[in-house]
């Protein structure tokens, strides 16, 4: 599915849980703010999304984690590199991530460009 159809397709679900009363996250109370899906947690039904509020630049959205399932969501700033960094190196304040850490226990954290990681073309 194509990256737009996505984003129009979780802000009209959103938007249906709105309206039967399920509580808005605290962030989307202000004018013209939303939010912008970015990434899943397959099978929980789980997604990440920037908060996106006016007048902001994308390097100063902040993150939104929803647990899919329910109407818990949590807030992270300052941005994504800020959370992911969080999560990898287990320092993150979520009740939804934290074990991740504890699964994989990793002993060193390794970031590759799209070119070096296994089965990409090389040139």
């Amino acid at each position: 599915m194509p990256r737009h159809a996505q984003t129009a397709e979780r802000e009209e679900i959103l938007a249906d849980l709105w309206e039967t009363g399920e509580p808005k996250p605290a962030g989307l109370s202000e004018a013209g703010a939303r939010v912008l899906p970015w990434a899943f947690e397959e099978g929980t039904g789980a997604f990440l999304y920037w908060l996106v509020r006016p007048g902001q630049h994308p390097d100063e959205w902040t993150v939104l984690y929803n647990e899919g399932r329910g109407p818990l969501w949590e807030h992270h700033g300052p941005g994504c590199t800020a959370f992911l960094l969080a999560v990898l190196t287990g320092t993150a304040q979520t009740e939804y991530f934290g074990h991740l850490y504890e699964v994989l226990k990793p002993t060193e954290h390794r970031f590759e460009t799209a070119g070096q990681t296994p089965g990409a073309a090389r040139a």
